[in-house]
């Protein structure tokens, strides 16, 4: 008889920076994880260059704040927007403050050194298994899981494994995806860059700032990376010849005016095409999608990568709370419910963005110029952190499903690192005995962490909401804040409890 092939809590197809992440945060939980990735070695050349201060966070959760940190930087120094006469339209300032996730709002990074550090962390658990060199080939899926076929390059041979979900990280034509069948709708742009990126191999007099150049002749973005790193995007025109235009005595021709070849050494260029795309159905029974698998954002906003580090942070805690019996399988269906609209409305905003750096025309460029010169440009801040309907009291939209605050407490922690993984009620200690007895319970029950004398900051929020209590998902979205003991009562209902 042959040998049964072992049963995870979870398998992850693929381990890009999404996840990789996935994997930390399960790993972290004590959950069992298999991760299979097609290739054996990191992709070793810069791709995605930014995440926020959320991304950040969620890294933070993962135990993983300092070696992240240490191989980015902060981007203090913001964007500006330039016309094709070399006039600033707009300056989008950075800052070196710190920020509601207790970071910077920004930072910048090199692709292949936070996949390592992604990557290497995933040794700290005996419980996560990673088979790198393994592609998805078929999924099996029953009532209690699926079944996984892959096969090992080389003479590996052919792989099998259990898992009771799985999740198709695995990118833009997600096997995972297309075995679920889920449609991608297409939310309207579809336009090819040029993507240059060289190391500085002496001084050059370059902005320390991103600058979106506005030039109708050839929009173009230049961004100061991490270190000696610089990258220019650069939009490709009708006419050009794309086999022609790789070519590097073509390329630096389009960079001359800020670097010349002798300066910098030539690490990548190629031809993207910026799509703007979004998944229908992210979970099917026991499969589910994150990152590129289910949606694509130009990158206009930079939140291509951390738009699947923070499916990651929701998938990962309403996970680990099915297979620990404190929630039923449909909390999982939250997931898209509350992911779907933020998404959306980031590629949405990146695609407007991308139509005002993108134009070609000159008397629209004009017309564009003239309107940011009157002060009345168009907005385009990023959309707020809230989630679309879910796990959270939906009659309070003014506070509940948003990000809580991180402020650093009187200890000198941070407030996650206070709370961990867990769900937490922050409130005054005179509101939580007002509680009813089975409200109680429910939060030992649901092992979140009862704060009743909070630090001079959360009693500060507490005060500036009006409120008397608050309780947090292990995510740190706001379940709802209460006034009084009913309410309080009312929305301890949403923290999910073993039955």
């Amino acid at each position: 008889m042959s040998e049964r092939p072992p049963v995870y809590d979870v398998a992850i197809v693929g381990l890009g920076p999404t996840g990789a992440t996935l994997a930390n945060l399960l790993g972290a939980a004590g959950r069992s994880v298999l991760v299979i990735e097609k290739e054996r070695d990191l992709f070793p050349l810069p791709r995605a260059i930014h995440y926020d201060g959320e991304v950040l966070r969620i890294f933070q959760a993962a135990g993983l704040r300092e070696p992240v940190l240490a191989i980015s930087r902060p981007g203090t120094q913001g964007m500006h927007f330039v016309n094709a006469a070399g006039q600033t339209l707009l300056i989008r300032g950075g800052t070196a403050a710190l920020g509601p996730h207790g970071g910077a709002n920004n930072y910048y990074f090199h692709q292949p050194e936070l996949e390592a550090v992604l990557r290497e962390s995933l040794a700290r658990f005996p419980n996560v298994h990673v088979r790198l060199g393994t592609a998805l080939t078929a999924i099996d899926v029953d009532s209690e899981g699926a079944t996984l076929h892959g096969s090992q390059g080389g003479d590996g041979g052919s792989f099998e494994a259990r898992a009771r979900w799985v999740v198709g990280c695995d990118g833009a034509r997600s096997p995972v995806r297309q075995h679920m069948g889920s449609p991608m709708v297409d939310l309207g742009l579809r336009q090819p860059w040029l993507v240059f990126d060289v190391v500085l191999t002496e001084p050059v007099d370059l902005p320390p700032h991103t600058v979106q150049h506005c030039d109708p002749r050839r929009p173009m973005t230049y961004c100061n990376v991490v270190g000696n790193r610089r990258r220019w995007e650069i939009m490709v025109l009708p006419g050009d010849d794309r086999e022609a235009l790789v070519q590097p005595e073509n390329l630096w021709k389009l960079v001359a005016p800020w670097v010349r070849p002798d300066q910098a050494r030539l690490e990548r260029a190629a031809i993207y095409t910026f799509h703007s795309v979004i998944a229908d159905g992210w979970r099917q029974g026991r499969l589910l999608l994150a990152g590129d698998a289910c949606h694509q954002t130009p990158p206009f906003l930079g939140q291509g990568m951390c738009a699947g580090i923070r499916d990651a942070a929701n998938l990962a805690w309403k996970l680990d709370a099915v297979l620990a019996g404190r929630a039923p399988d449909a909390l999982l269906d939250t997931y898209e419910s509350e992911r779907k609209p933020h998404v959306r409305a980031l590629i949405e905003l990146a695609v407007r963005l991308g139509g005002i750096i993108q134009t070609t025309d000159p008397a629209a460029a004009a017309e564009r110029d003239a309107r940011f010169a009157s002060g009345e440009p168009e907005v385009f801040e990023l959309p707020p952190q809230l989630l679309g309907a879910g796990a959270f009291d939906s009659l309070q939209q003014d506070l509940a499903g948003r990000p809580f605050p991180q402020p650093r407490l009187a200890d000198g922690r941070l407030l996650d690192e206070l709370l961990g993984r867990r769900s937490a009620v922050i409130g005054q200690r005179e509101l939580l005995a007002a509680a009813a007895p089975g409200t109680a319970e429910r939060w030992a029950r649901s092992q979140a962490l009862v704060i009743d004398e909070p630090d001079p900051p959360l009693a500060d929020w507490l005060r500036s909401h009006e409120a008397g209590a608050v309780i947090l998902r292990p995510d740190r979205y706001i379940v709802g804040v209460a006034r009084t003991g009913s309410e309080l009562d009312r929305i301890s209902q949403y923290l999910p409890v073993a039955p």
